[in-house]
């Protein structure tokens, strides 16, 4: 596939592969269990087109941004693979990747300039998952974002119990170096942040991205926490393009 980022034919194809991809491994996930977590029913709103990027990529659904100094990317603004992520900060299976799996596509393919990865909002699992997804937009406008979505999810939490409470979630804030925590609190609440989580999640259900994690790797979907292995042939893959 071309990683020509403006060509609009490349939209449609990535949507329709996304969306059948996520109904045939939904249904594999209902009977066999394990991989990916799905919400009970959808928490969004309709989906909508989202803005272009002022800079770098066109930013469209399931296209990468490619902006320089973006606070939820890790690696080059020109790397020859981009691996979008969409997660949801109670997801355990979007935990097992970030503690599991991440670390070493960094050090393999980010490090070397090989690969870049972009964080999306897509916080299906109930309000907690807002409360942390604005979280974590009030700690990126700080530059923390990558060390408070370390934090995040460091260990297992219950869903909805009380464990992203704001209280939890500023000290978080404060163990992820985030300086002003009072203007995190501030942020946390904004309807800056609102909206830019909502503009993820838009995004992600208009392309099909149900379930998380999801991910688009060069516009090939892959979801649930699989193996490196299985991530590092969708990324030798790409890069052979």
């Amino acid at each position: 596939m071309s990683t020509d980022r403006k060509a609009p034919s490349g939209r449609i194809v990535i949507a329709a592969a996304v969306l059948l991809t996520t109904a045939l491994v939904l249904a594999v996930l209902a009977t066999a269990g394990g991989g990916g977590e799905a919400p009970r029913r959808a928490t969004g709103t309709a989906p909508a087109t989202a803005p272009p990027s002022p800079s770098g990529g066109s930013g469209g659904p399931g296209e990468p941004r490619r902006e320089d100094g973006d606070p939820y990317a890790l690696g080059r603004v020109d790397a020859p693979v981009v691996m979008i992520e969409y997660s949801d900060f109670q997801c355990p299976f979007c935990g097992r990747f970030a503690r599991e799996t991440k670390p070493r596509l960094v050090r393999e393919y980010v490090d070397r300039g090989v690969l870049r990865i972009e964080w999306r909002d897509l916080p299906v699992l109930g309000p907690e998952s807002r409360a942390a997804a604005q979280a974590g937009r009030a700690a990126a406008m700080q530059g923390r974002f990558w060390q408070f979505h370390d934090r995040l999810y460091a260990e297992p939490r219950r869903r909805n119990s009380g464990a992203f409470a704001d209280r939890h979630l500023v000290a978080w804030a404060r163990e992820a170096g985030v300086p002003d925590l009072d203007r995190f609190r501030r942020d946390m609440a904004s309807p800056k942040a609102r909206d830019a989580v909502q503009t993820d999640l838009d995004e992600g259900y208009g392309i099909g991205a149900v379930s998380t994690p999801a991910f688009l790797i060069n516009g090939e979907p892959l979801l649930g926490a699989q193996p490196f292995e299985v991530f590092a042939g969708a990324i030798e893959k790409a890069r052979g393009r």
